[in-house]
């Protein structure tokens, strides 16, 4: 999924948890995953690497087909700018890219000139 979240995607959401400093990453990018457990750190499966996910309140229901919880999982991939700084994305960001300082429980995160120009802007704009 895209950074086109919803709240009704999210409405299950307890809290965040970071795997990394937020404040030290110019973007995230965010999808809902689905799995096993609602408030355990998820599996990853990607390359690059988790950086957060969410958990579920005690109310959130599997999926009735599959028995799964969508979650939503926060990632880097190798090619993102905090470890290419001068690659693809030295300015813009995927698609599914949000401003980790936007990210709160059952809200989507936003784009924010930071996330999408780049580590030329400074920290006070959003």
């Amino acid at each position: 999924m895209s950074s086109l979240l919803t709240e009704s995607d999210l409405d299950r959401e307890d809290d965040v948890v970071w795997l990394e400093d937020p404040e030290t990453l110019d973007y995230v990018r965010q999808t809902l995953d689905k799995t096993k457990r609602r408030n355990t750190k998820p599996p990853y499966l990607r390359d690059g690497r988790m950086v957060g996910y969410a958990r579920l309140d005690d109310s959130a229901e599997p999926d009735p087909d599959s028995g799964l919880y969508r979650r939503r999982v926060f990632f880097l991939l190798p090619h993102d700018r905090d470890s290419l700084p001068h690659g693809l994305y030295q300015e813009g960001a995927p698609g599914e890219a949000v401003d980790p300082r936007t990210i709160e429980p059952r809200k989507p995160g936003t784009k924010t000139e930071r996330s999408q120009r780049g580590p030329g802007v400074s920290a006070g704009t959003s």
